[in-house]
């Protein structure tokens, strides 16, 4: 593959750390920032309009939302819901678009964010919305519930997915305990530990079950909080006996021309950083008996995210170096690679 140089579609005012597009709209929401630190970086959800111009795809800032000294690290979308882990907890946001009646100005509030909130204020009190009116399209964005997700000694919610019908979420972090909680509610409804550590990653499948990967080098598959199995990736791939390897993604994804088939995805990178580093692997699973059906190389750069397009043809990856490469699902052949950014690629969509 030859790599290439991909052009900036946006450059936020902060370090963006997770994506999402909404389908019913087109929106893209990047969402970030510099954390609590007094660095004058701020922290922000921004929705940006994508449309083309002269055959090039340019995106503008629609809306800012301001997080005040919260930056977002992960971020969740069912609906016009969505999950933002910032710190040890999670923020639900409920966000609305529609057409302009007329050529209205923007509504009293801010410049581009809606009212600022008191510094001492906990994310459950923040109510108020702000709302942004764009070349014809109205947004509006509200706080709705937060919760402490993560509770360990230095707490951090790593994670953050819906189940298929959006009535549940599920979240993980530095304490090793996955989480479930009712939509919109937050009401916990389910709490487990599932690693001895930090949990990297977690996905819920149509069927209900819960596959989570985690620092201590283990990857399981849960029903509710019973296990049903673990991960064994180097049953039909390499095996290396002084390199130890840890899963750092999972994704499920449709088989494309098969309604009802299911695949996993793996991501697995080397435990320790080493001079010469040896090469990640991608690995895809029966998504019925959890069993390995392909693993390849995925190069020498660390994998730092994966995401699975929605027809389940296309894998893409990110690494701490700022590349991005895309793969073929069925066969895990890489098709293309590009140099995105000059730093770690944290969100990855396709």
């Amino acid at each position: 593959m030859g790599r290439r140089r991909a052009p900036e579609l946006y450059r936020a005012p902060f370090p963006l750390y997770a994506l999402q597009v909404d389908p019913s709209t087109g929106l893209l929401i990047a969402a970030g920032g510099g954390g609590a630190a007094k660095t004058g970086i701020k922290n922000g959800v921004h929705f940006l309009q994508l449309e083309r111009i002269n055959g090039r795809l340019s995106a503008s800032l629609l809306h800012s939302h301001d997080t005040e000294t919260r930056a977002t690290m992960n971020l969740a979308l069912a609906g016009d819901i969505l999950a933002a882990g910032q710190d040890a907890h999670c923020q639900l946001l409920r966000f609305q678009a529609h057409q302009q009646k007329g050529n209205k100005a923007e509504k009293a509030g801010s410049k581009e964010q809606g009212p600022r909130q008191r510094k001492g204020a906990a994310p459950a009190e923040k109510k108020c919305g702000a709302e942004t009116q764009h070349e014809g399209l109205e947004l509006r964005v509200e706080n709705l519930q937060a919760v402490q997700t993560d509770f360990s000694s230095d707490p951090l919610q790593k994670v953050v997915c819906f189940n298929h019908d959006n009535t549940l979420l599920a979240t993980g972090g530095t304490d090793g305990y996955v989480r479930v909680w009712k939509v919109p509610s937050l009401e916990k409804v389910l709490e487990f530990k599932a690693h001895e550590g930090e949990i990297e990653d977690l996905a819920l499948g149509p069927d209900g079950k819960l596959v989570t990967v985690g620092r201590d080098l283990k990857a399981s598959v849960w029903q509710k909080n019973q296990l049903v199995t673990q991960l064994h990736w180097q049953e039909n791939g390499p095996t290396f006996s002084s390199t130890p390897y840890r899963y750092q993604a999972c994704r499920f994804g449709q088989v494309p021309d098969q309604p009802a088939g299911l695949r996993l995805f793996t991501v697995q990178i080397p435990h320790k950083r080493l001079r010469q580093p040896p090469p990640c692997y991608l690995t895809a699973w029966d998504g019925s008996n959890f069993l390995p059906l392909r693993t390849k190389s995925c190069g020498h750069e660390v994998i730092s995210c994966l995401n699975v397009s929605e027809s389940g043809t296309f894998l893409g990856l990110g690494t701490v170096t700022g590349s991005v490469a895309i793969y073929i699902a069925f066969s895990l052949q890489g098709v293309f690679l590009c140099g995105s950014c000059s730093c770690c690629v944290s969100g990855l969509l396709l």
